[in-house]
């Protein structure tokens, strides 16, 4: 079994099977994770290069720790050592990392389409860790991982992406992945906040939060992207909160079970509450520790094709 594709670019188009075998291939490096020694020589011998030009806590650290559990040597580029800010373009940065050998780049980037460029200047195998407001197809697998994990099925259930949708990226992969794996996805925030003509995706559009937890199963809260100059589609964070955020209160009026996810980072008290965020239907740092399996299960499916 393997990939249809040798790089992992968005979830937009890929094959239902491919989706199937990442999550598939992710359930035994997550059983890899619960040993006392969480390393396989899987990708000895290979070099990733993990090209991060935003930043990042969560995703960066969590690449770089599965490629640690596969044997991989890892090399981290910043752009604030690098020579970016000496004036180097873009282009000859890549072409000399690759001129040092490299299997495989991560890369994050402010600009959507970078990892695409990727692949027509580099051989390596390109995985998009997030390229501005486009994909982040890791981070809606890994979403899918943790929702498969808890209910233990994709298809039919009824999944809300609550918040920021327009200035985020992982809406967008989280809509192409759910719906090929046959779930119903829908979205809810402010209408300031919603791209245009999202609806053409095949998904349903909610302004009312309360609307959200009544007709779904699991609710993926995103956070409102401030340092995207998202606040300017706001009045202010409190109002966001008291029309959209997610509160125990709001989930108790609706005396529903319903699943929480968030990608972090949160902004306790805006989109969603500290109870809620510690409280006993999310599985929000589960998502964490998926996050490492699902990459393992990405890497590993890349950087053994032939």
């Amino acid at each position: 079994m393997s990939l249809s594709s040798r790089h992992l670019l968005g979830l937009s188009g890929v094959p239902k099977e491919d989706i199937q075998l990442i999550l598939d291939t992710a359930t035994t490096f997550r059983e890899v994770l619960e040993r006392p020694i969480k390393k396989v020589p899987t990708l000895q011998g290979k070099t990733i290069v993990n090209l991060f030009f935003e930043n990042s806590t969560r995703t960066r650290i969590s690449f770089e720790l599965a490629q640690k559990r596969l044997s991989a040597d890892t090399v981290n580029f910043s752009t604030s050592t690098s020579s970016t800010k000496k004036g180097e373009t873009f282009k000859d940065t890549v072409r000399n990392i690759e001129a040092m050998k490299v299997d495989m780049i991560v890369v994050r980037h402010e600009s959507p389409g970078v990892p695409q460029f990727l692949t027509q200047i580099s051989d390596a195998n390109i995985i998009n860790a997030g390229d501005g407001t486009h994909e982040h197809p890791t981070q809606a697998l890994l979403d899918m991982y943790s929702i498969r994990e808890k209910v233990g099925k994709l298809e039919g259930l009824k999944v809300c992406i609550v918040g920021d949708i327009g200035h985020g990226r992982v809406a967008l992969s989280n809509i192409h992945g759910l719906k090929t794996m046959g779930a119903e996805v829908s979205l809810c925030g402010p209408s300031t906040m919603m791209p245009r003509a999202i609806e053409e995706l095949g998904v349903k559009v909610y302004h009312k939060i309360d609307d959200a937890i009544e007709n779904n199963d699991v609710l993926n809260v995103l956070r409102i992207q401030l340092e995207r100059n998202a606040g300017a589609s706001i009045p202010t964070t409190r109002e966001y909160r008291t029309y959209f955020g997610l509160t125990s209160e709001r989930l108790k009026k609706h005396n529903k079970d319903v699943l929480i996810l968030h990608p972090g980072p949160i902004n306790r008290g805006v989109e969603i509450s500290s109870e809620v965020a510690d409280g006993p239907y999310q599985v929000i740092l589960n998502q964490v520790t998926n996050g490492v399996a699902v990459r393992m299960a990405v890497l590993y499916l890349l950087g053994t094709m032939h």
